[in-house]
């Protein structure tokens, strides 16, 4: 019973939106607004507000029309995404790698800096194994070696 008496109410409501209005002054000089004006007065006939521009995206939807995806799409779809998840797991499993061994190399790069300029005595063993110490030339070519490693890097 509720749903009919609203039912009828929004169509009444409907009927009186989409009918004529008018404008007219009453003998008190009040502008009146009406879908009857009374007889005898000069009335003005109002034009409908203009409609409101349809949405961009909406006039799209209508043009290109969407249509149910197949199981075989859907799967497709799917594979896609699954792949491309897949991809950019492991670009990020690798730039984490590489960060580890950046930081890796950078460490052994400065213990080595460190080393050479301590001014202690550095050993090296030649190809025969024997043990011989660095010159004083040596050295200073180790430790440039060393700080451009260390530029390269620690970044």
């Amino acid at each position: 019973m509720t749903r009919a008496i609203v039912f009828a109410a929004a169509m009444a409501f409907a009927l009186a939106a989409g009918a004529q209005q008018y404008k007219w002054v009453d003998k008190d000089g009040k502008v009146r607004y009406g879908d009857a004006p009374p007889p005898g007065v000069k009335a003005t006939a109002l034009k409908p507000p203009p409609a409101a521009p349809a949405a961009k995206g909406a006039k799209d939807a209508k043009a290109a029309p969407q249509r149910p995806l197949t199981p075989a799409e859907q799967e497709a779809q799917y594979r896609k995404r699954q792949q491309e998840a897949e991809k950019e797991r492991e670009k990020q499993a690798q730039a984490g790698q590489d960060a580890d061994a950046r930081k890796e190399n950078c460490a052994r790069a400065q213990d080595s800096l460190r080393t050479f300029e301590s001014g202690e005595r550095v050993a090296r063993t030649d190809a025969k194994g024997e043990r011989y110490f660095l010159d004083d030339s040596q050295r200073a070519a180790e430790t440039a070696k060393a700080r451009k490693m260390v530029a390269d890097w620690c970044k």
